[in-house]
């Protein structure tokens, strides 16, 4: 079952993308600052996703704790099928600090919907990759705070409006262009980008 969650787009991030959407279009006096929150979060995730990437490239390699004898642990069997996960690092977690940086930017904008953000984050992304033995504890947690703090620095008032303000420039001027490119980019986004990794490994061994 933590596999199939673990799998399952719905629980690897889209439904938080559909929270992001909600914000997005709901109605009201902070319409405008919602959307600016929504912009800015979504710079965050890809930023977190960056930073996640050079920090497992630079740091020190930690093995995934499924492909470390020394736990002398037992993790299931479909983790070990994935080559791709025994040659990135462990540590930081990007999925943490992805969906980590989403739960923050979604708090920022109602913290009743954040909390249920952070429990969905918890529950259905960062536990379940250490059931698998997919990450150490101290992977996601560090990768979580670092989630966090990115999409807080993004959502500082300055630095939001800037980053957001072309935006919302393009979500007016082209908006079917515009909502059609969103829709693309949120559906990456809660797959982990695994379509375009797959057609690039495709591609690359076709080459």
């Amino acid at each position: 079952m933590t596999m199939g969650i673990e799998k399952f787009y719905f629980t690897r991030g889209l439904g938080l993308i559909c929270l992001l959407w909600w914000i997005w279009f709901r109605r009201g006096p902070t319409m405008r600052r919602d959307r600016e929150i929504v912009a800015a979060t979504t710079v965050a995730t890809f930023v977190a996703l960056f930073v996640g990437r050079l920090l497992a490239h630079y740091l020190p390699f930690r093995v995934r704790p499924f492909a470390n004898p020394a736990l002398m642990m037992h993790f299931p069997s479909d983790t070990t099928k994935v080559p791709l996960v025994r040659t990135w690092s462990s540590f930081p977690s990007d999925h943490a600090m992805m969906w980590c940086a989403v739960a923050m930017g979604i708090y920022l904008a109602s913290r009743r919907l954040g909390i249920i953000a952070f429990v969905f984050a918890i529950a259905f992304i960062c536990l379940p990759r250490i059931y698998l033995g997919l990450h150490y504890p101290t992977d996601v947690l560090v990768g979580g705070v670092l989630g966090v703090v990115i999409c807080l620095i993004l959502n500082r008032d300055a630095i939001r409006r800037r980053i957001a303000a072309p935006v919302l420039d393009w979500s007016v001027r082209y908006e079917g262009v515009f909502h059609v490119a969103i829709f693309l980019l949120s559906f990456e986004l809660a797959s982990q980008f695994d379509e375009l990794r797959r057609l690039s490994a495709f591609l690359w061994k076709s080459m």
